[in-house]
């Protein structure tokens, strides 16, 4: 990653929720065909997210903590704000002297966007304006956000006129938090009464379907973009009586991570 600051735009995308069962399971019966082309040899890796829950989750992310993967480490990272004794810095770590991996990004020459999804980014509260307040420019509304069928869609549609108006000399670093594998989600599936398993992967099949934009997007600025893809935190359906997240369950810590260049 160090080599590549400054040559490659970059963007990071979250599948808020998505579990990775789920993922890797729609990833094998072709119902993911843009990340089947995608991904690394085709398939998800699995990891260890930091947190639970999104707040929590994309404060680690942005202090350069992505997730973990399974295999015992110690792991270099990718990024990581400078700081004694980091054990997962290595020679390949892009370390930057910022809190933050956006302000670091920024201290690079970059243009920082973040177009929220989930209420942690719906900025109508202080709580929801601290982690769109870590980029140089944030963009929330509720076509973007967890009851919009094509949120995603809008968010794509928002990109479009920020790049149109970004001096292709420019880096650009754009985070995108996809809502729609959260709850609600069942109005994925036809005649769906609740919010199922079924109606999770429903919900990635969608975002599949809008990847493909997306990925153009980024990559029509004429210079190579970094993609990575991943959930900040799976959710639960009744396993073992819970029905959410913010708990320690397996279903919850594991989550799928991929990443690739365009």
């Amino acid at each position: 990653m160090r080599e590549l600051i400054g040559r490659h735009d970059l963007l990071f995308v979250t599948l808020d929720t998505l579990r990775y069962d789920v993922a890797v399971a729609e990833l094998a019966a072709g119902r993911t065909p843009t990340l089947a082309r995608h991904l690394p040899g085709g398939r998800w890796e699995r990891r260890h997210t930091p947190a639970s829950f999104t707040y929590a989750a994309h404060h680690a992310f942005f202090a350069g903590f992505l997730p973990t993967p399974v295999t015992p480490g110690p792991h270099e990272r990718l990024f990581a704000a400078r700081f004694g004794g980091s054990e997962t810095s290595g020679p390949s770590t892009f370390v930057f002297d910022a809190p933050d991996l956006p302000t670091g990004l920024a201290a690079a020459g970059y243009h920082t966007v973040c177009l929220g999804g989930v209420g942690f980014f719906n900025p109508a509260t202080p709580l929801g304006r601290v982690l769109p307040g870590l980029f140089a420019e944030s963009h929330w509304e509720r076509e973007f956000g967890v009851t919009a069928p094509d949120g995603l869609g809008a968010q794509i549609a928002r990109l479009a006129t920020i790049i149109d108006g970004l001096p292709p000399a420019r880096p650009l670093f754009t985070f995108v938090n996809v809502a729609a594998l959260h709850q609600p989600n069942k109005h994925y599936l036809p005649a769906a009464i609740d919010d199922t398993l079924a109606s999770h992967a429903a919900a990635l099949a969608y975002v599949d379907s809008r990847l493909g934009d997306l990925f153009a997007l980024v990559s029509s600025r004429g210079r190579p973009c970094q993609v990575i893809i991943c959930s900040d935190h799976g959710t639960l359906y009744g396993e073992d009586g819970h029905v959410g997240h913010r708990v320690a369950h397996e279903a919850v810590w594991t989550v799928p991570y991929g990443s690739f260049a365009l």
